[in-house]
């Protein structure tokens, strides 16, 4: 027991960096070890298996424990996925004019991507009325949330007292599960760089490294100036140590998970640590994970102006704008497409009348970085919704102060 309180009470940061070490380490020294792996594998999926069922009954308790509107706070924090997501797309499109990439289209690709923003959406609301219980095995969590918030809705209306607290001890129980999950995350932190290193080395630093640079870029800008300014224009205070905390605890964890769904259970716990209202957070998250997809939007408008550049295509002003919206609106609809954002490449090149076999290349460039654009990606995104989560409910807080 002894030994198990000091691994709890030593921070959770702390042991993954240890962890992230000892991976990387173990991954350039005896690559061989393939065993070292299946600690990340366990690890990660034990956080997807948990976390469909975590929001599910979080959702649903939530709503029939609630007792004040959440109203105006899910507005605001809508507004604020949709505005990042937007801007983020904006900050791509300036980012590859004033740093233009070419790629090497040459290696033929295959797969399949959605032809228009059209079919985007109508498999995102495809998803939305899915079965539940096939959303539930199958990680849908727009139709989840939707499921759910009916349910609860349901529960608060017709449940008596005694049912409502047998689903609130219910999602207490799956919390308390998540929480001993998360406690192996140093392990799966290991096994997951382990697997990263010893598979692709370091070379995937330098390969193609003008464009993963102008990737990261694009996203770092709009993480650490964008978000933080319309963080203070909502809650009028200084929103670093609020970033700091959430890239941190939640940015690091899902940087090497590479997965929304699987840090789901990760930013809950920092939003209870945060003080913030659980009957909120157990919503805006999962549909934070949804459609709070900035760093998505600027991996689709940088990977689709670098095949325009590459193939001399002059974009206008006006063209630009509207491409921006494109992968804005589509990148929150990449949850429901197999392939997250890099298949959405193609969508946004025929908008500028480039073919799809071209496009096609550029994605399969996409997968090549992948290990350093979509780890960074998920650990952007997973992290923003935290931070804007804890934005709406601290300007309600500031409003009702002034009250």
């Amino acid at each position: 027991m002894n030994i198990i309180q000091r691994w709890t009470g030593t921070s959770l940061v702390l042991r993954i960096l240890i962890g992230l070490v000892i991976g990387a380490a173990l991954g350039l020294l005896v690559p061989g070890w393939k065993g070292i792996g299946i600690l990340g594998t366990l690890f990660v999926g034990a956080l997807k298996a948990i976390a469909p069922v975590l929001v599910a009954v979080l959702v649903a308790a939530s709503l029939a424990n609630a007792h004040n509107s959440l109203g105006p706070r899910f507005r605001t924090v809508i507004l604020l996925y949709l505005v990042s997501t937007l801007t983020a797309a904006f900050t791509a499109v300036a980012g590859s004019e004033l740093f233009p990439v070419s790629l090497k289209l040459e290696a033929t690709a295959e797969g399949n991507a959605p032809a228009a923003l059209t079919e985007v959406f109508g498999h995102l609301v495809e998803n939305i009325v899915a079965n539940p219980i096939a959303s539930l095995s199958g990680a849908n969590y727009i139709g989840i949330l939707f499921w759910s918030i009916l349910l609860g809705i349901a529960l608060k209306k017709l449940a008596s007292p005694t049912t409502i607290q047998v689903v609130t001890d219910f999602s207490e129980s799956v919390t308390l599960v998540v929480k001993w999950v998360i406690q192996f995350a140093p392990f799966g932190i290991l096994g997951l760089v382990f697997s990263a290193v010893s598979e692709s080395g370091l070379e995937i630093f330098t390969v193609y490294g003008k464009l993963i640079l102008l990737l990261l870029g694009c996203m770092l800008f709009n993480t650490l100036v964008f978000n933080p300014l319309l963080s203070f224009l909502f809650t009028r205070q200084n929103p670093y140590p609020l970033l700091w905390a959430c890239l941190k605890e939640s940015g690091v964890n899902a940087f090497f998970t590479r997965s929304s769904a699987a840090n789901i259970p990760i930013n809950m716990e920092l939003c209870r640590k945060l003080g913030l209202d659980r009957d909120f957070y157990s919503v805006s998250i999962p549909l934070g994970a949804t459609i709070n997809m900035n760093a998505a939007a600027i991996t689709i408008t940088v990977m689709s102006l670098a095949v325009a550049h590459t193939l001399g295509v002059q974009i206008s002003l006006p063209s630009a704008i509207i491409l921006s919206v494109i992968a804005a609106l589509g990148a929150c609809g990449t949850s429901g497409v197999a392939g997250g954002s890099l298949l959405l490449i193609p969508m946004a090149c025929s908008f500028l009348g480039i073919g799809n076999d071209v496009a096609m290349q550029a994605v399969a460039i996409g997968f090549i970085i992948g290990v350093v654009q979509d780890s960074v990606e998920t650990a952007l995104n997973s992290s923003g919704d935290v931070f804007f989560t804890a934005t709406a409910e601290f300007s309600e807080r500031r409003k009702g102060k002034k009250v």
